[in-house]
């Protein structure tokens, strides 16, 4: 999110023409809940489907990535490789079934090949993005975010049910500034709410940027690379984590959850990074506990 880059667009599925590969079968877990490709987008999108709602149900949507972006050694500015379109553009990648997991992998011009994979656990999905590097390219930045957006019960425009982990617990995202509550959705939209974990914490509380989006920066750092959000009747909770990452943040008009890591990338090498989204019934408290018995799991 703090990148200043120069955003450069590479062909990823073919120049329009769209193809009707055979998507894999439907991955479902012990509790019912599911786990589909989304068919009305050729780009990899993915649905987590609840226990006794139809495959269609959009309530929880995962873009599988969002885009591909990298930073070569001794460069200043990121460039993306892929940059996800919604509908039938292009071709769609070769999804394969592998137990519980759905997968598909990819080759980008200048010799990078990656690897990912959605499996499917009891309590959500793990998401891994393997990269191998073919090139004698030093790749300083790779970044491949897992964008997760939550509509019906999930779905939290004004950030009232949507959760960060600080020193003193749990605190929603966006509490500092309560005159989101209140206020026109046309002057509190667009908005991107960030809250630090590595990263420093910025001065600026609040910034509108040329792109017409105002950016709200939490006053202080969360302790765990986490955001969670809670269903509408306070019974199901999703919530992305990773191993660690510069910040997290959400885009509230999508209630999407991003806590994405980067990784460096040597020539001839190979590295993965990984998040998990949990979905189940049941409360914030369980969250945390889920998050401290897995986060070092994470690739």
């Amino acid at each position: 999110m703090r990148l200043c880059l120069t955003f450069i667009l590479a062909a990823w599925f073919g120049a329009g023409i769209t193809t009707h590969a055979q998507t894999p079968s439907v991955v479902q877990n012990a509790s019912g809940m599911r786990l589909v490709v989304a068919s009305e987008n050729t780009y990899p999108t993915l649905r987590i489907i609840l226990p006794g709602h139809p495959n269609s149900d959009r309530a929880i949507e995962v873009i599988f990535p969002e885009h591909v972006t990298v930073r070569k050694h001794g460069e200043t500015e990121g460039k993306h490789l892929f940059l996800f379109q919604p509908g039938q553009q292009g071709d769609r990648p070769a999804w394969r079934q592998v137990s519980q997991s759905l997968q598909y992998e990819k080759d980008f011009a200048g010799g990078l090949h990656m690897l990912a994979r959605a499996t499917l656990e009891d309590d959500g999905v793990r998401l891994h993005y393997e990269f191998v590097n073919r090139s004698k390219a030093s790749y300083e930045m790779i970044y491949a975010p897992t964008d997760p957006r939550l509509t019906s019960i999930f779905h939290d425009v004004r950030l009232e049910r949507t959760y960060v982990h600080g020193k003193d617990g749990f605190d929603l995202l966006a509490s500092e500034t309560p005159g989101r509550l209140t206020m026109p959705l046309d002057q509190w939209l667009p908005a991107r709410y960030l809250a630090s974990f590595t990263w420093p914490v910025p001065p600026k509380r609040v910034e509108k940027r040329d792109d017409g989006i105002t950016y709200y920066n939490k006053s202080h750092s969360v302790d765990e690379p986490l955001v969670a959000t809670v269903s509408t009747d306070g019974k199901w909770v999703v919530a992305s984590f990773t191993r660690t990452t510069g910040n997290v943040w959400s885009n509230p008009e999508l209630t999407c959850q991003h806590v994405d890591p980067q990784i460096p990338l040597a020539p001839g090498a190979s590295a993965a990074m990984e998040t998990k989204i949990l979905v189940f019934p049941g409360s914030l408290d369980e969250v945390l506990k889920k998050v401290t018995a897995q986060r070092q799991t994470l690739e």
